[in-house]
């Protein structure tokens, strides 16, 4: 088999103390939480006098209204299901061109997590998460060139995504973008109108502007939006949410990691910076609730403010208007990697699928494109947005640790927009 099957599976136990630190245990067994928790209080006994009496805790449990259903158990699915769905995204991506298609990398992976969170304040929280998710890379080279293609599909759900989504599509998809941009013309370089497809998803609105409204990158001066809180920080266009309530969202879940319910929250709204996101200890910090963000890679983490289901909010215009309202500039199919210095705003991104815009209509295929600029400088200059939100999964690192996410946008036009691109006497190789 040359696809590539990944199955995972984790259970996390984690506990958050009165200051926020975190009690953990190498061992997860119950013989080794009890020792573990035997030994902080006996260490709490031998701190205070021995006259004081200690104050019982009741714990209440919390119950979550989010409702995140669960159709087809990954567990209860054979692992012969999950063989033949690699191999049908793997065989899919191969049809579309034996010859050009030089490699192709399937990935299929699935984690329940059983989460028990309590604390001294009477907090007391289970859950069980449940994710799937299935990826795929394709490389493709005629000898000269080489180019790649990606597509996924991943959610708060269980197999019954793959019923939703079908594996063959993802595949197609993947390999079709690979063979495009390998025929694609080198993409000129220069300040241009760029046009943002829903398809592409929210990398950018996640990455420039998403990672700067974290409460404790702003709490350390580390982010471009500290102290601009009621400011007009974007287009009046623009409207930002974090939301870990949307029913099957990658980025979805009940509870954060310190017990606190899942919330939908605006960050911008109309262009005014309203809040941030914030765990326990920065909200404190701040006089403020916590929003639900604080998120953690297992229970051997500590918790963080971390995005959810971060997106810019539809606006009014249809996707088709606003490529027919411009001229001339980039089109953006499809976004890839890129990197933010949250203190000053400044971004670059990859553009995976790219074509020029002439005379308001998408024309010919370019290769090799890249975005630059300033986070809220870009999100001033929006002009368009659509209706056509789209999302995108992905796991967002940070502080060394990764959690799961997701981000969409509508179409957006950001006028005037650096473009870097190959210049005509470089080469291909």
């Amino acid at each position: 088999m040359k696809g590539l099957l990944k199955l995972a599976r984790q259970v996390a136990v984690g506990g958050l103390g009165e200051t926020g630190d975190i009690s953990r245990a190498g061992d997860t067994a119950v013989a080794g939480l009890k020792a573990k928790a035997e030994a902080q209080t006996e260490g709490g006994a031998e701190a205070g006098s021995a006259a004081e009496t200690p104050t019982p805790i009741v714990l209440q449990k919390r119950e979550s209204p989010v409702s995140l259903p669960i159709e087809q158990r990954p567990d209860k699915v054979g692992i012969d299901r999950k063989v033949a769905l690699v191999k049908e995204a793997e065989q899919a991506a191969r049809a579309k061109d034996e010859q050009l298609i030089r490699q192709v990398s399937a990935g299929y992976a699935d984690i329940i997590q059983q989460v028990t969170i309590a604390n001294s304040e009477g907090v007391y929280v289970e859950d069980e998460r449940v994710r799937s998710r299935l990826v795929v890379h394709v490389v493709a080279s005629d000898g000269k060139v080489i180019q790649t293609g990606y597509d996924s599909a991943g959610g708060t759900k269980g197999f019954e995504l793959f019923e939703e989504v079908k594996a063959a599509d993802l595949g197609r998809r993947a390999a079709e973008r690979a063979l495009l941009m390998l025929k694609a013309r080198r993409a000129p370089a220069g300040r241009m109108d760029v046009v943002i497809s829903g398809e592409a998803g929210g990398t950018m609105i996640h990455e420039a502007c998403g990672h700067g409204l974290e409460a404790d990158l702003v709490q350390k001066n580390l982010s471009v939006y500290a102290g601009r809180k009621g400011e007009q920080v974007a287009s009046e266009l623009v409207t930002v949410i974090d939301d870990g309530t949307i029913s099957g969202k990658y980025g979805s879940f009940r509870f954060d990691d310190e017990g606190n319910p899942a919330q939908r929250n605006v960050l911008i709204e109309k262009g005014i910076l309203q809040k941030f996101m914030y765990d326990r200890i920065t909200s404190q910090k701040d006089g403020v609730n916590p929003t639900g963000n604080a998120r953690r890679e297992t229970f051997r983490y500590r918790p963080i403010p971390r995005m959810s289901t971060t997106y810019l909010a539809p606006g009014e215009h249809s996707p088709e208007e606003i490529i027919r309202e411009t001229d001339s500039g980039l089109f953006v199919r499809r976004m890839g990697g890129g990197q933010v210095n949250t203190t000053t705003g400044d971004f670059v991104f990859e553009v995976l699928e790219g074509y020029l815009i002439k005379d308001g209509k998408i024309d010919e295929p370019v290769r090799g494109a890249t975005l630059t600029g300033n986070g809220p400088e870009v999100l001033q200059k929006i002009d368009r947005v659509g209706n056509d939100p789209g999302f995108t999964i992905g796991t967002c690192g940070k502080d060394g640790q990764g959690v799961p996410v997701s981000d969409a946008q509508p179409t957006i036009r950001i006028p005037d927009l650096v473009v870097g691109g190959i210049l005509e006497d470089e080469g291909d190789n």
